[in-house]
């Protein structure tokens, strides 16, 4: 793991995104709320929020961050088909998150 003790603290920030592709009629599911293990989106959602203040513990070398900040955010693409999501990261340290998404 790399020293990080001699640098100064300051906010940091990083940004992911990506798109899920899936078969038109399972986008429709998602999209009217009729899957059957329920808001596909909003359990997405935990998972990348309890994956990102995990990151250390699932990515080997990674320094443990306290962060301040993590927003999920999903969008229907019908022309996809599939949903597009961007997640924001910050916090105020030594090493950044742009290191460890």
């Amino acid at each position: 793991m790399v020293d990080v003790g001699d640098k100064g603290e300051t906010r940091r920030m990083a940004i992911a995104r990506g798109s899920i592709v899936m078969l038109p009629a399972t986008l429709a599911l998602i999209r009217d709320g009729k899957a059957k293990k329920g808001d596909v989106l909003g359990v997405a959602r935990i998972a990348a929020i309890q994956g990102a203040k995990r990151t250390s513990d699932l990515i080997p070398l990674c320094h443990p961050l306290a962060l301040t900040r993590v927003a999920v955010d999903f969008s229907i693409d019908e022309k996809l088909p599939g949903v597009f999501c961007e997640v924001h990261v910050e916090t105020v340290g030594r090493a950044g998150v742009e290191m460890e998404r």
